[in-house]
């Protein structure tokens, strides 16, 4: 909703030689990660850093006090100038995730197992679609992680949980696209979020991607091996994981081990 937020006018002049104070400044504090923009002029400023600071609206101008009014005919003037008011400045305030890694992939891709695993997030999670109704973060050893919900066929036109969630992936590094081995076509699932992405921003395309083949626990090794050998035939390598394999679990966090030291290094 709208919130009008006000800071202090200017003081008016006074007597006894004293010029009107400035109004104090009001300061805002918002989360680093925030998009601001200025409804008026359409210009749009980015919250990137702790401590950052950017002038919203100039503040309230104080008056000139009755000394300024002095004259050869008026040694002692009674006059002195109102103080002014500051500026009036519409703007929309988006906040955008910052993370190391975003997950992707369609609902029920085991984003959010996933992310439990790795950082005791505790991610509210079902077997269902849409059971991640909005971001969550966690820590894996410094490295942050966001588990972005399922994304469907048409999500950056809107549909399903929509465009709400597709902004908090351009602050990503680097992302994980999870593919259910429980999936009848993993190759279409994974063109599905691939096209969504493109569709809503194509600088997307060209962020570091992992692609892993999850859930693998829940179907039978021949099955297993035939998704695999589909989607490597489509183009696209994909390391099978399960949350209760400590093994596969290891190739994940080596991963993430690997963008830690780029991250340290950068």
């Amino acid at each position: 909703g709208r919130k009008e937020i006000k800071a202090e006018d200017g003081k008016n002049g006074r007597g006894q030689f004293l010029d009107g104070r400035d109004g104090e400044d009001l300061i805002i504090k918002i989360p680093t990660g925030t998009r601001i923009t200025n409804l008026g002029t359409g210009y749009v400023q980015e919250m990137l850093h702790p401590g950052q600071r950017i002038l919203a609206a100039g503040g309230g101008k104080g008056g000139r006090g009755n000394f300024k009014f002095r004259s050869p005919t008026n040694t002692s003037p009674k006059e002195f100038e109102e103080g002014l008011p500051g500026d009036v400045v519409p703007y929309q305030l988006e906040l955008r995730l910052i993370a190391d890694i975003g997950l992707v992939g369609m609902p029920n891709a085991g984003k959010s197992s996933l992310l439990n695993e790795l950082t005791r997030a505790h991610s509210r999670v079902a077997n269902y679609a849409f059971t991640t109704l909005e971001p969550h973060l966690g820590a894996y050893f410094g490295v942050i992680l966001a588990d972005i919900p399922g994304l469907i066929e048409g999500a950056s036109e809107g549909r399903g949980l929509g465009v709400k969630f597709l902004k908090h992936i351009e602050r990503t590094r680097t992302l994980f696209h999870l593919i259910s081995a429980e999936s009848e076509d993993p190759v279409a699932d994974y063109r599905v979020i691939r096209k969504e992405l493109e569709k809503y921003n194509p600088e997307l395309m060209e962020k570091e991607e992992h692609v892993f083949l999850s859930k693998c626990d829940a179907v039978e090794p021949k099955v297993l091996k035939t998704k695999l050998l589909a989607l490597e035939k489509a183009g696209i390598r994909a390391e099978p994981i399960s949350i209760i394999d400590p093994e596969t679990m290891e190739t994940v966090k080596k991963t993430i081990n690997t963008i830690k030291k780029e991250l340290t290094s950068a």
